[in-house]
């Protein structure tokens, strides 16, 4: 755990004056550190440190428990909400033949029809890198292809040995 994350409990604190808040939201306003820890022990909660660079230092009497509890089930339904999106990769050459475009090219609308991000690469080997352009032709006879069902998020670029194009699915 690091330092950032790390919460001061209890004795702990060491500040000798805190600004202390219920669990319930009523103020005790600034009192000794030991009182505070007694008022926090006779509720059977925790004395938690929340605004440590404060003058004077802010504590709140809370179950700590329950509250990580809380926290991390926060966390595990932000997760569940959050969408991943599956980036898959076409790879061509300068070289390639109409038929074997067409065989990527069929892969790639499956992709796409299952909305799936798509990326069009076209790998320059050798002499090929003198020549650019002979990559971007690919990908510009491919466009067509797919332009139907596709979207272009970029134009083909060169991006070392690689001219990319990534498309995205077309909203319906």
């Amino acid at each position: 755990m690091s330092k950032k994350n790390e919460v001061m409990l209890n004795h702990e604190i060491r500040a000798n004056e805190v600004r202390c808040l219920g669990d319930d939201g009523t103020q005790y306003g600034i009192i000794s550190r030991n009182d505070a820890l007694n008022l926090s022990e006779e509720q059977g909660l925790d004395l938690v440190l929340i605004a440590p660079d404060a003058k004077p230092p802010v504590c709140k009497i809370m179950d700590y428990g329950k509250f990580k509890y809380q926290e991390e089930k926060k966390k595990k339904e932000a997760k569940k909400k959050q969408k991943v999106i599956e980036v898959k990769e076409i790879k061509l050459s300068v070289k390639i033949a109409d038929n074997d475009i067409n065989y990527k090219i069929k892969h790639a609308r499956e992709f796409l029809e299952a909305g799936k991000h798509v990326k069009f690469r076209v790998f320059l080997r050798g002499r090929e890198m003198a020549n650019p352009d002979a990559g971007i032709a690919v990908l510009e006879r491919v466009w067509p292809m797919v332009e139907d069902i596709a979207v272009r998020e970029k134009p083909p670029k060169l991006e070392g040995r690689y001219v990319n194009m990534p498309t995205t699915p077309k909203q319906k």
